[in-house]
């Protein structure tokens, strides 16, 4: 499976991801056949629209003989298959009808930059790359990312409207708990991520840690996310400042994942960072 095949399973992808996101807006309405509900249509066209996208990915897998997760393309593309997964998470738990719209969106513009700015995908892996470790690493924090993102959203969409509707179970903001619900499993995710980045790099270079650029931030990332999850657990915390907090984490998490590529401290000397 060449890289010349990915507009095709991409486009494939996007459309059921849309045709998903559509059926997510009419929800409860029925449908004229079969008798079930749009809801069943949103979830079948967003699952169809992932296996079809995964196909690729495993195909390109075994044509590349390695995983797909070395250049900033690749893991774009990881990103692109785990938004819409996200939204369909946070749209089966909570039935947010615009969930589905906004990560199909988004993962339409990583596509389109794959699409235009192609990399050149080598079959050659550095020893460094080989690891049994890299693999898991790239894709849980590929998942963390895709969460996370999520979170970014409700925050945004939280402070645009003004405020979180109560939940009638529980008192607390509906869409607060989402958020807040989002960042837990994201930064759980995020954790692993970086005990199996340690163990990678235990076995690649010798040591877990040695506050190569990529780490420095990372962990800064990781304690951003940590800062505003106990200060969700304050008492009469303020809301706004804690979305704002989350917004300031998830541009720090964009330095973490792509940023660093451009710092001079990175360039050259950053073990993470590939040609």
């Amino acid at each position: 499976m060449s890289w010349d095949s990915f507009i095709y399973f991409s486009m494939a992808a996007v459309l059921l991801w849309a045709i998903g996101a559509y059926a997510a807006w009419r929800d409860n309405h029925p449908l004229p056949v079969f008798n079930l509900s749009y809801r069943w249509l949103a979830y079948a066209a967003t699952l169809a629209g992932l296996l079809v996208f995964f196909s690729f990915i495993i195909l390109f897998w075994i044509s590349l003989e390695r995983p797909p997760l070395r250049t900033m393309g690749e893991t774009r593309l990881w990103y692109s298959f785990f938004l819409p997964l996200a939204g369909l998470m946070v749209y089966s738990r909570w039935k947010y009808k615009w969930i589905l719209s906004f990560s199909t969106l988004l993962a339409l513009v990583f596509i389109c930059v794959n699409l235009f700015k192609p990399e050149i995908h080598s079959k050659t892996l550095m020893p460094a790359l080989q690891s049994p470790w890299f693999a898991p690493h790239v894709i849980v924090y590929m998942f963390a990312y895709a969460l996370l993102g999520a979170a970014t959203l409700m925050a945004l969409f939280i402070l645009v409207k003004g405020k979180s509707l109560p939940d009638t179970r529980t008192g607390r903001g509906k869409e607060f708990e989402i958020t807040d619900n989002l960042v837990y499993i994201g930064f759980a995710f995020m954790t692993f991520g970086m005990l199996f980045g340690a163990l990678w790099a235990k076995e690649a270079w010798g040591h877990y840690w040695s506050w190569d650029p990529k780490e420095t931030w990372a962990a800064i990332t990781w304690f951003s996310y940590l800062v505003y999850i106990h200060y969700r657990n304050i008492p009469h915390h303020k809301e706004r400042l804690a979305l704002w907090m989350l917004l300031i984490a998830f541009v720090l998490l964009q330095m973490c994942w792509w940023g660093i590529n451009y710092l001079p401290s990175a360039i050259g000397s950053s073990v993470h960072t590939y040609s």
